[in-house]
């Protein structure tokens, strides 16, 4: 069977494809080509990396189109389908020979050979020799390769542009317009034997019915087009006879099945479809309503973005048996998961399970290293033991991480089925790799992961495993692949000899980190946790004098920059004649993430800032607060100086102080803290914590609950549960100080009499119109633009913002400022009409 297909994913072994109709197939690195091949076996047969060899990921990306052939349909263990494809020409054009070539025809085709005045190209045909010309390739590199040259294994889509000796020979194109424009004819010669995905044809409508359309093209051929592959935006308006432009999908020679599509992503050869962000996938959606239900397939439903879904019939219901048609009529809502994205249909594919929208992981790329999960014991193999995490998730735990000692049988305590309790010791969502451990010691640890060497701060004290005792001391490993060493002299109080009788392979440790370098990857470790040097005992032993307390929380003072620091600014306070030191945080500088950094860049020393508020003074160091919403709260009394304070369902402004996997603590004035878990961050679904909080960032949270035995404060930080009531006039409020600050700093600059390019960055505002150049359109659909007000600057507008405006480089526009990043001199602009009228 031949099938169009889009990339979704790209390893070094395999390309991942979406298939029509929310199938996925896989290509391994073996069903290429066969130049490719060639030189994959000659690699391994030497032993070592070819020059002229590129890896799949710097061939193929995601979004491509690329025609394929089914090869097997293999049923795994747990009975999931795996479907194995290949795109070598000479399996997907089989059925064309020599005497069928025809000027104009779209084929696949395959870099063989990279030659001075052009390239060979294997189009899979036997006896034709295929060539490209270097001035026809010329367009396609610019513009899609980004300059770089062609490379061997390659896959193009190909225009025929002559045939010469009987189809010997063949000259082609790749010339983008070209490609784009090309349209299957009568002319070529296309019979049912060698018709190809991707062609896009001229068709007519014979039959409008529930399920899809009935299509006649190229004269005596018929096709259908499901309800998936309708034009969203035309659905309704199909009627016998009209002609239209269809492309095709599927050609199924057995039962003579020929598929189309009517979206227009697929209608211009070349293009790719359009893509969903990554945010979405395993958002849950609480309301989402049924635009069409297919008792023999699933149903349509729209998201609340507006965007369509499809849910396959065994994903409405727990069991077939508990499944009823009626709750599915058109209008009905329910609540869903996003679970995948289908390129080929773009749409979204959703999941009514509940068991589904529960589930804390979804795909690799939810979990986090040192995350506890529960799983299944798969199967047992010599390497370790496979769990299963979810139905499309497993992962390896070790044989040395079977358990705290090492098990010389583990079938004795492991069953096939076994519920288990493992650890996240390694988790690489790129390569579907995920590590585990059922090491008790490490599985109930309460102590902090380590997870990279930039968290490895001297004095930190965690858990690890022995992977070698020697004579010189231990390694010791501990998550994502980071170790270090324990030398000889740190491993006990007491001298030990022989390392390798006291510590085994396996053996869970708790160590202290003594030093790190993170750029050489270097960690220097100590099991001798109480031991201090006699220096710093003999100066805990002198009692500190407690210093006076000079400020009170809340209370303002203007102070002048003194130093600038990597943390922040060190300033002292004007009231007191510049006696009194304290420091600003950067991330206290502004309520605004991007500001802090900007302002603590544009800041110079002597410069005053006024009305600053003290957050701390114990005596020692004195911590100031320029945030605007901090101060208010302070101010309007809206904090809680104590937790006896606290009471369910306030609302609080504080910021982030430490953003964990499990959630985020949030800081008030007065010291208070409190933890908002991850379920309760963000009305989206998150999977990573560190993509929607950072440290120091303003925040208001709702109290949910307090443990006053433990003095513990759980809070809620999703916006749809922290708003006063006036959302519009908080966010007004907000923008108005955002534009305030930002109206500050350009006046500092101003002020400074800083470079042209800078004083350029400050007259671009927000709203207002520029008169641009295109420079460059990219391949994600967005442009580069140039002029002479914008010297020196990077703009840029996104594949949204250029409109239905089809843009070319050289050409003038009218251009509306949406961003400016100062720090980085990038503006961001948008051309769209509906922004520019205004």
């Amino acid at each position: 069977m031949l099938l169009l297909g889009c990339i979704k994913e790209v390893s070094d072994y395999e390309l991942v494809v979406s298939l029509p109709n929310g199938l996925s197939g896989f290509v391994p690195v073996t069903q290429i080509s066969d130049a490719y091949s060639k030189l994959l076996s000659k690699q391994v047969a030497q032993g070592e990396l070819l020059e002229d060899l590129d890896s799949l990921v710097d061939m193929y990306s995601p979004g491509t189109l690329v025609r394929c052939i089914v090869t097997t349909v293999e049923k795994s263990a747990d009975g999931r389908r795996s479907i194995k494809l290949s795109i070598d020409p000479k399996k997907v054009n089989k059925g064309l020979n020599a005497s069928a070539l025809a000027s104009g025809m779209l084929l696949s085709g395959f870099v063989s050979s990279v030659e001075d005045h052009g390239y060979l190209i294997d189009i899979g045909v036997s006896g034709t020799n295929a060539f490209l010309p270097r001035q026809k390739a010329q367009n396609y590199i610019k513009t899609v390769k980004r300059g770089s040259d062609l490379k061997i294994g390659q896959s193009l889509n190909c225009v025929i542009m002559e045939v010469k000796n009987e189809g010997r020979v063949v000259l082609l194109s790749i010339d983008r317009s070209e490609v784009a424009s090309s349209l299957a004819t009568e002319r070529q010669n296309w019979s049912l034997s060698n018709l190809l995905p991707g062609l896009v044809v001229k068709a007519r409508v014979q039959k409008v019915a529930p399920l899809g359309i009935k299509l006649s093209f190229l004269s005596f051929f018929t096709g259908i087009v499901d309800f998936m592959h309708m034009d969203p935006e035309k659905s309704t308006s199909y009627s016998p006879d009209q002609v239209v432009k269809a492309c095709i999908i599927s050609i199924n020679p057995t039962s003579k099945v020929v598929r189309l599509s009517l979206r227009q992503a697929f209608l211009h050869p070349g293009g790719s479809p359009n893509q969903v962000s990554n945010d979405r996938i395993g958002a849950v959606v609480e309301d989402s309503t049924v635009k069409a239900f297919y008792k023999q397939f699933g149903a349509v439903f729209e998201l609340d973005d507006g965007t369509l879904a499809f849910a396959r019939l065994k994903h409405l219901s727990k069991t077939r048996k508990s499944f009823k048609p009626g709750a599915f009529k058109a209008g009905c809502k329910h609540k869903c998961r996003i679970i995948d994205y289908s390129l080929m249909d773009e749409m979204c594919i959703v999941s009514l399970k509940y068991q589904i929208i529960e589930a804390r992981f979804l795909r690799y790329q939810d979990i986090n290293t040192g995350d506890v999960v529960q799983g299944k014991v798969f199967a047992l193999k010599p390497i370790g033991m496979q769990v299963k995490v979810t139905d499309a998730m497993k992962g390896l735990v070790p044989s040395m991480h079977l358990a705290d000692v090492i098990l010389k049988q583990p079938e004795k305590k492991y069953n096939i089925g076994d519920q288990v309790r493992c650890r996240v010791l390694e988790c690489n969502p790129a390569g579907k790799k995920l590590i585990l451990t059922l090491k008790k010691s490490l599985v109930q640890s309460k102590l902090p992961v380590l997870s990279n060497y930039e968290d490895a701060k001297p004095g930190l004290i965690t858990h690890g495993f022995v992977v070698c005792a020697r004579e010189f001391g231990c390694i010791v490993k501990f998550y994502n692949d980071v170790k270090g060493l324990v030398p000889k002299n740190e491993l006990s109080s007491e001298p030990i000899s022989c390392p390798d009788k006291v510590f085994h392979e396996g053996q869970v440790v708790k160590v202290m980190v003594l030093k790190c370098e993170p750029q050489q990857e270097r960690l220097l470790l100590s099991f001798r946790l109480s031991s201090k040097p006699a220096l710093e005992d003999k100066k805990e032993c002198t009692p500190k004098k407690k210093q006076e307390v000079k400020y009170q929380i809340g209370e303002m003072v203007d102070v002048k920059v003194l130093k600038k620091k990597d943390n922040g600014l060190e300033v002292s306070v004007l009231e007191d004649e510049g006696n009194v030191i304290a420091s600003i945080p950067t991330v206290h500088l502004s309520d605004f993430v991007a500001t802090c950094k900007l302002l603590w860049h544009c800041l110079q020393e002597g410069d005053v800032l006024p009305r600053v508020m003290c957050l701390s003074d114990n005596g020692e160091r004195i911590i100031l607060s320029r945030k605007s919403s901090v101060i208010s709260a302070v101010q309007e009394e809206q904090v809680v100086r104590s937790f006896s304070e606290i009471q369910p369902g306030m609302l609080l402004t504080g910021y982030v102080r430490k953003v964990m996997p499990f959630g985020v603590f949030v800081e008030f004035p007065f010291g208070v803290t409190g933890l908002a878990p991850k379920v309760s961050m963000s009305d989206k679904f998150v999977t990573d914590t560190k993509d929607h909080f950072v440290v120091g960032q303003t925040v208001i949270a709702k109290v949910m609950s307090i443990d006053e035995e433990k003095q513990r404060v759980l809070l809620n930080l999703k916006v749809s549960e922290c708003s006063s009531g006036d959302t519009a006039a908080e966010s007004f409020a907000l923008l108005n100080q955002y534009f305030k600050e930002m109206k500050e700093i350009r006046n500092l600059l101003r002020r400074r009499g800083e470079s042209s390019m800078t004083q350029g960055l400050c007259e671009l505002v927000p709203g207002k119109e520029l008169q641009l150049v295109v420079r460059d359109v990219k391949e994600d659909g967005s442009a580069l633009f140039s002029g002479s007000c914008v010297t020196g600057l990077t703009v840029t507008a996104t594949r949204y913002h250029l409109g239905d405006k089809k843009v070319i480089p050289g050409e003038k526009t009218k251009a509306l400022v949406l961003h400016v990043d100062a720090l980085t001199s990038k503006v961001y602009v948008s051309l769209r009409e509906e922004l520019l009228k205004r």
